[in-house]
């Protein structure tokens, strides 16, 4: 999504990043082998998972000012499913408008 995000032209409102849950840094090197998708790690100080009330698979929305506007679970909504792509994509794109 990131790849379409940049080629429509609005990459610099939208960045894609993956953010691993404390406890499990482990599975950092699996996560991002052969991945372009900015990766980082949660730390028990920063504690974003649990700020955030995060689930596991979700993407957390934010706003300019990096405060939570949505969340959209992505083993609920499996994103091989066009209707759950277009409506992930349409909010990122409300965030935007929001602003």
């Amino acid at each position: 999504m990131q790849d379409e995000i940049t080629a429509e032209g609005w990459a610099q409102d939208v960045q894609i990043l993956g953010v691993n849950a404390t406890g499990l840094e482990s599975d950092n090197p699996a996560a991002v082998v052969g991945k372009d998708l900015p990766w980082l790690q949660d730390t028990a100080p920063a504690s974003v998972w649990t700020l955030w009330n995060v689930e596991w698979r979700d993407v957390v929305i934010l706003d300019g000012a990096n405060r939570k506007v949505g969340v959209y679970n992505l083993t609920t909504h499996d994103l091989a499913n066009p209707a759950y792509y277009l409506e992930l994509k349409g909010m990122l794109h409300a965030a935007i408008a929001a602003r």
